[in-house]
């Protein structure tokens, strides 16, 4: 069932990307995507030897469309998170890529049932609620584009997953992050100030490691189930975000927020039971 591994992913994803969100308040997005890339692909490494899997060359082409358009992804959420409120970059991403994975599967003849498609109904509510009652002044416009491209990229990420060779194991992943690890290292070089203080290692490294984490076990979600199901499941990670921000930062929880949290359980448990 992909329920199983779809959920501990929401958990991973939302982790690593409050991780990421401190780190970013430290040093620069860029840096913090490098190194957190960095960090997960001395991660993967392992993981792919020790998981049954083929590498070809559909595995390691599909693996490298995958990559990049998540590091897109990633680079636009995390400058999102900077200079915009996280009201709108959060829930507009996490919509985005759940909806896009959505419609793709239902076009390729998936066809969810209605228990499931009652749940994924609560999951996007609860998704648009994660983060709501933020503040809306100018920088909302920015997060909103900002939040609608990440989406965009996050969800291109997921399909092209699930379009993986079923018996490559994780070599896709493998692929791509080694090609957008390459990519962002010679930007960083290139762009590196002598003198530049950069802080937040441990939290960039913790981000990295998370992701790929979440990233093996949504394809193993989509391996055992729907796309659909996996994609919309996983992009609750927004209110694992608002949870760790009232634990940790202490942040207040609006009503909208605790009705999200009430409501992605329901949506968990649903789609545990529907998917």
């Amino acid at each position: 069932m992909p329920a199983l591994f779809a959920a501990p992913a929401a958990v991973a994803y939302g982790v690593a990307d409050f991780a990421g969100g401190l780190a970013s308040r430290r040093a620069s997005t860029l840096t913090v995507t490098a190194v957190a890339q960095l960090a997960g692909l001395l991660a993967l490494v392992p993981a792919v030897l020790l998981l049954p899997g083929r590498p070809s060359t559909a595995a390691a082409g599909i693996g490298v469309l995958a990559g990049l358009a998540g590091v897109s992804g990633l680079l636009l959420y995390f400058r999102g998170l900077a200079v915009g409120p996280m009201g709108v970059v959060a829930p507009l991403s996490a919509v985005v890529g759940a909806g896009l994975p959505l419609v793709i599967g239902v076009l390729l003849g998936e066809r969810p049932g209605p228990v499931t498609l009652a749940a994924m109904a609560v999951a996007l509510v609860a998704i648009v609620l994660a983060t709501a009652g933020s503040r809306r002044d100018r920088a909302a416009g920015t997060g909103l584009a900002l939040g609608l491209g990440s989406g965009l990229g996050f969800g291109l990420f997921f399909v092209a997953l699930d379009a993986t060779p079923a018996d490559s194991g994780l070599w896709p992943l493998l692929a791509g992050r080694a090609v957008s690890t390459t990519l962002l290292a010679i930007v960083v070089a290139a762009r590196w100030q002598r003198g530049e203080p950069v802080a937040g290692w441990g939290l960039m490294a913790l981000s990295g490691m998370l992701d790929t984490v979440a990233n093996a076990l949504f394809l193993l979600a989509t391996r055992s189930g729907s796309l659909s199901v996996s994609a919309v499941l996983v992009s609750l990670y927004p209110v694992v975000v608002v949870l760790l921000a009232r634990t940790v930062l202490r942040e207040r929880l609006t009503g909208l927020q605790l009705t999200s949290v009430v409501l992605a359980l329901t949506a968990s448990m649903l789609l545990a039971s529907g998917g």
